[in-house]
C-alpha cells in the first residue's frame, strides 16, 4: 500500500542514489562495528582461557570473588561425519526426535519446482517482495 500521490513520487533514480548512500554508510559502520567487536572478542577468549586454566588447575567449577563468581562448565555439541549412516541409524531406532524441526529451505524449493503438483500437508510458506539496489554500470 503507498502512501503517497502521484505528484508526491520521488524519481526512482533519485530513491536509489540515497538507497545507495545509506546502505553503503550502514556497510562502513557494520564493518568499524565487527572490527571494534572482534577486538573485544580476542580479549574475552585471552581472559576466559586464562580463567579456565586456573580453575582446572585448580579443581573447582566455580570461584566466588568480590567482582563477580566465575563458573566452568563443559558444552558438548554433537555432529555427524556421515549422514546417510546417521539417517539409517534413526530409522533403525525410531528416533526422530534426535532431529532439530526445521525445513531445509533450499531443499524445499527445489523440491516444490520439481513436483508442482504435490501438496504438503501442513506446509505454509511466506512470500514477500524485496528491493534491491545496485551501481550504475
Amino acid at each position: 500500500m503507498s502512501t503517497t500521490t502521484d505528484a508526491e513520487k520521488v524519481p526512482l533514480d533519485k530513491l536509489a542514489k540515497i538507497y545507495r548512500k545509506i546502505r553503503d554508510k550502514k556497510s562502513a559502520l557494520q564493518a568499524a562495528f565487527d572490527t571494534e567487536l572482534a577486538a573485544l572478542d580476542e580479549q574475552l577468549d585471552v581472559l576466559s582461557s586464562s580463567m579456565k586454566d586456573q580453575m582446572v588447575e585448580a579443581g573447582v567449577t566455580s570461584v566466588r570473588t568480590a567482582e563477580g563468581t566465575v563458573i566452568l562448565s563443559t558444552k558438548t555439541r554433537y555432529t555427524v561425519s556421515d549422514w546417510e549412516a546417521f539417517n539409517t541409524f534413526i530409522m533403525q531406532h525410531e528416533a526422530l526426535y534426535l532431529l532439530e524441526k526445521r525445513v531445509a529451505q533450499t531443499n524445499m524449493a527445489t523440491f516444490l519446482k520439481e513436483n508442482p503438483e504435490t501438496v504438503i500437508p501442513t506446509l505454509n510458506s511466506n512470500s514477500e517482495y524485496s528491493v534491491s539496489v545496485r551501481k550504475p554500470t
